[in-house]
């Protein structure tokens, strides 16, 4: 079986697969102070780790790459493939420095090229929010970073001293009758509109009115469904990229 690892800023999300099908998976909270060690017992206890073949990870947390493979060195005795430079993607990238783009960026746009085909456009919901693109030529062209959603209101709360943090649910009406509602209103509209007008903007860019936009990421499920331009929400699209990059590499 081949484990796929997802190493967000705030968030890693793990898929356990057997052949082409995610057979488990898993969400936990980053803690890059973790050790190896640590790491091996924490997924001993979620998983038989003699059962897996081969770990792909992508990281966007340095430090844990590391602790990552001797996890895979030490806890699993199976090969790990950490996505970057000199990795083959199945996938040009058309960046001035394709070294500044976070692996997990490159296997959206993999998963989304493969399952969706091209062109389309990946919104990924997480401490920031992407979006990536790929061309009608079937390549990685770049894309949008814009502030997370967390990160946004957690910003907003510590800077108004009245305002306190609330659910991140959808309000019943667009115009609050409270305070929490009105913070909520702002939390999903608001970017509901973003992601809009990003969206339009790349599609105009790109000459492709009909580019297929995708969402993941942990928050995807909470803002799509108030967008124009979001056609489908792929909770499992940046493991199933990991998934294609360690079958071309094996």
């Amino acid at each position: 079986m081949l484990l796929a690892v997802d190493v967000g800023n705030t968030q890693t999300v793990l898929g356990l697969y057997e052949g082409e099908r995610i057979v488990e998976h898993w969400r936990l909270a980053t803690e890059r102070t973790r050790t190896g060690d640590e790491l091996g017992v924490f997924l001993g206890g979620l998983l038989d780790v003699d059962e897996v073949d081969g770990i792909c990870l992508a990281s966007t947390v340095p430090t844990l790459v590391r602790e990552w493979e001797r996890v895979a060195a030490r806890w699993v005795e199976a090969p790990l493939l950490a996505v970057g430079p000199g990795v083959k993607t199945g996938i040009q990238i058309r960046y001035d420095d394709p070294r500044e783009v976070g692996p997990d960026r490159i296997v959206n746009s993999v998963a989304a090229k493969e399952r969706y085909g091209a062109p389309c456009i990946v919104v990924d919901f997480g401490t920031s929010t992407n979006f990536d693109v790929v061309s009608p030529e079937g390549e990685y062209v770049g894309g949008v970073l814009a502030p997370g959603i967390e990160v946004s209101m957690d910003a907003l709360f510590a800077r108004a001293a009245r305002l306190v943090k609330v659910d991140f649910t959808a309000p019943a009406t667009v115009i609050g009758k409270t305070t929490v509602a009105g913070l909520q209103s702002g939390l999903v509209y608001g970017f509901a509109g973003q992601v809009d007008g990003i969206v339009q903007r790349i599609r105009a860019e790109l000459e492709s009115p009909d580019a297929p936009a995708v969402a993941t990421g942990g928050l995807a499920e909470l803002i799509a469904p108030h967008t124009a331009t979001i056609v489908r929400v792929d909770p499992f699209l940046t493991l199933e990229g990991l998934r294609l990059v360690w079958d071309l590499n094996r």
